[in-house]
């Protein structure tokens, strides 16, 4: 008994002895790497062993004369009780630190000094560790035209402002592009963002700065994510990282050097957008291509770019996603099945009519829709290659709708297409045109599904300029939108619904022919009628608000006429009659509220009649709400004289650009709120406009670390900046408060 004793206490004294041996070196329990991210960031990497911890009191980071490090960015921690420290915050697995870093001068080699401690969950506690790393500078794209380096680290972004404001990154950090060549005419272009941020898909775009006679075949884009804008509409952008082939033409069989010119433009979630990025890359496509850097050449100076026709082909392949998409297929088809109501359809129905009346009188019911359905798929696939054509010119189409020419020659079209649906004249081929098409097609064997779907598409030739005002409408809108799935799908929806009766007529063998009435003509006058309000639309940017009102009037009024809302009903008038005696009253109530709201002196659409509220009368136009005057400054030298000739009040300086959706936010729904503009009664106003994103605007931009608009900076009454400022959108009760902070 007394051996087996002693063998377990020698046992129980060799347990800490062997549990010593199985502890790993500390180089394999705590490993660790160290890279420079962006020269304004390091970034260490911890991976921990399972059953060990680092202790993040103990984490100590030192740089020599080369670079000077900031505070370290670390994760939270696991709270334990230690019995060799007491209560301590562990860190284990795997994590990171990020450090921000600056240099005296130009970014060069320097070292680090990582220093921790951990221990071992057997209760083994390891020395402070030390390693020290070597880091080269990141050969980095040149900053952006904007003229923000990155250099300036943590100490331009945004949200190192009072007020706990979220912080912006630098445009480099949060749009990051890297190209790399893919074959003798291509370039794979790779943007990665940061999370929180987004990129506008009409707003990628390159070009060949050399050599000559070389350029831009095409850009082969991703599925973007559709965003709506209560002030800008329907929009396409990018939200996490992805990759676009650049394609090029004019170049050499084997490649060669080239220089291209990036042009991109994003925001933050935030609100605010930067302004327009362009960079230049220097390349070497082809063989020796994997020799060359893709470092950018010097920041390219903010010039326009003349915007590239890019294609659409990765669309096309793509599956678009979202249930947008859908309701627009959907309501194409129902267009289709309006325009099957009209009679400009009819001339189809005898050519349907005689195949199947050719097969004689044995035909089936299943035949005869067969037939019917070769036929109306010839239309349809007509229509789905107009409407890839349309998508195909679709951003051509947008660029030319910002011309105000192109504005009113499309108004004019609508007007005349309108017309036409009204009943004053007909569009269609002339009639020689017409009977050759019917000859050829005649020609064709009747009751051959190949021939049958060939006679669809030549009827499409035939029927189309009848219809040509629906059409049209249609066309124009899927070239808004440039994309060719899009435009093709929905076209081809629309001639299904077109081919409806047509459907009809094969599946009763004849027996269902609808007949022509006055009915039908309703629904030309109904196109008609939306076409004249597309073309009011249209020209609406152009005239002054009261003008636009006297149009949407005068609409409202004659389609109200039509409708006769002012006739009496006749001895039992059916429910339809009165239904659209109804609709008639409605629009003409609305006519008429315009039209007394324009002559009185509102401007606002859905509120005509503001002006004959009492009290207000008198200061401002009633139904557009008073707006603040700014005083627009373009300059450094400029603001400098504003603050100093404003001693004695306090200034708000406002960055603004047309193409930002926050800036038009502000100005809509906060400069217009009646306690914002008495909060600012006393105070002198300031605008910065950086549309143009000239040298002047970047230095304005910069000299307050802002990355774009929009942006609020605050004065006090000597002069001095306020230290709390506002970036983004803010709703008018929030504002308030943040101008009690900004000017207290």
């Amino acid at each position: 008994m007394r051996h087996i004793l002693t063998a377990a206490l020698l046992l129980l004294a060799a347990l800490p002895l062997r549990a010593e041996e199985d502890l790993l070196e500390p180089e394999q329990a705590f490993r660790v790497s160290a890279r420079l991210v962006d020269n304004a960031n390091v970034e260490l990497q911890f991976q921990v062993a399972k059953g060990y911890a680092l202790y993040k009191e103990k984490f100590k980071f030192s740089a020599d004369s080369g670079a000077k490090l900031g505070a370290p960015s670390m994760p939270k921690g696991q709270i334990k009780d230690d019995e060799y420290f007491g209560r301590v915050e562990t860190l284990r697995d795997s994590f990171k630190v990020r450090i921000p870093v600056s240099y005296a001068g130009a970014p060069k080699p320097f070292k680090l000094i990582a220093g921790y401690q951990g221990c071992a969950d057997a209760g083994v506690c390891y020395p402070p560790q030390e390693t020290t790393f070597t880091l080269q500078p990141v050969v980095a794209a040149a900053a952006p035209a904007t003229g923000f380096q990155p250099l300036n680290s943590l100490k331009q972004l945004a949200g190192e402002l009072a007020g706990g404001e979220p912080e912006l990154l630098p445009a480099d950090q949060a749009f990051k592009l890297s190209l790399t060549p893919a074959g003798n005419n291509a370039v794979t272009a790779r943007f990665d963002l940061a999370k929180s941020y987004y990129l506008y898909r009409d707003k990628i775009k390159f070009s060949v700065v050399s050599p000559a006679g070389a350029k831009v075949a095409g850009i082969d884009l991703p599925q973007a994510e559709e965003k709506t804008d209560p002030n800008f509409g329907k929009m396409f952008v990018y939200h996490d990282g992805f990759s676009a082939t650049v394609r090029l033409e004019g170049l050499s069989a084997n490649g060669g050097p080239v220089k291209l010119k990036a042009s991109y433009q994003g925001c933050s979630e935030k609100g605010v957008c930067y302004p327009p990025i362009d960079k230049s890359f220097d390349l070497v496509l082809g063989s020796a291509a994997a020799a060359t850097s893709t470092a950018p050449a010097a920041p390219a100076k903010a010039a326009a770019v003349e915007p590239e026709d890019t294609s659409e082909s990765g669309q096309i392949a793509a599956m678009l996603k979202g249930g947008s998409f859908w309701v627009v297929v959907a309501s194409f088809f129902g267009f289709g099945l309006l325009l099957a109501l009209t009679p400009c359809v009819f001339p189809m129905i005898p050519i349907l009519s005689g195949i199947i009346v050719g097969q004689g009188h044995d035909i089936t019911k299943r035949h005869g829709f067969m037939l019917s359905l070769a036929y109306v798929l010839g239309m349809a696939i007509t229509y789905a290659l107009a409407g890839v054509a349309a998508g195909m010119s679709g951003t051509l189409i947008s660029n030319a709708l910002q011309n105000p020419w192109a504005l009113g020659t499309g108004a004019a079209i609508f007007v005349a297409l309108a017309l036409s649906m009204f009943g004053f004249y007909d569009l269609q081929l002339p009639s020689f045109l017409q009977s050759r098409f019917t000859e050829a097609s005649n020609k064709m064997q009747g009751g051959k599904f190949t021939g049958v779907f060939a006679m669809g598409a030549i009827s499409a030739l035939i029927v189309g300029p009848c219809v040509a005002a629906p059409l049209a409408g249609a066309l124009l809108y899927i070239g808004q939108t440039g994309d060719m799935l899009l435009g093709g799908v929905s076209l081809f929806f629309m001639a299904l619904g077109m081919g409806v009766p047509l459907l009809l007529v094969g599946l009763s063998a004849g027996a269902l022919l609808p007949r022509a009435g006055a009915w039908m003509e309703a629904v030309k006058s109904f196109f008609g009628t939306l076409m004249l309000a597309i073309a009011i639309w249209l020209v609406s940017p152009l005239l002054p608000p009261v003008v636009v009102m006297l149009l949407w009037a005068a609409l409202l009024i004659v389609a109200a006429m039509y409708l006769r809302a002012i006739d009496p009903l006749e001895a039992g008038a059916s429910g339809w009659r009165r239904l659209w005696k109804g609709v008639g009253m409605i629009a003409l109530i609305a006519g008429i509220s315009l039209l007394l709201g324009a002559l009185g002196g509102s401007r606002d659409l859905l509120q005509p009649l503001q002006i004959f509220k009492g009290g207000a009368a008198g200061s401002a136009i009633a139904g557009e709400p008073a707006k603040l005057q700014f005083r627009t400054v373009k300059s450094s030298a400029e603001l400098d004289a504003a603050i100093a000739q404003a001693k004695g009040k306090y200034v708000m300086l406002d960055f603004y650009a047309d193409w930002c959706i926050s800036c038009k936010e502000m100005e809509r729904f906060t400069f217009s709120d009646a306690k914002v503009q008495a909060r600012l009664k006393d105070v002198v106003l300031l605008k910065a406009d950086v549309t143009g994103n000239t040298a002047e605007d970047k230095a304005l931009l910069k000299r307050f670390n802002l990355f774009g608009p929009p942006g609020l900076i605050f004065f006090d009454k000597e002069g001095k900046q306020s230290g709390f400022r506002v970036i983004g959108y803010e709703p008018p009760e929030k504002f308030l408060q943040s101008l009690d902070k900004g000017m207290p």
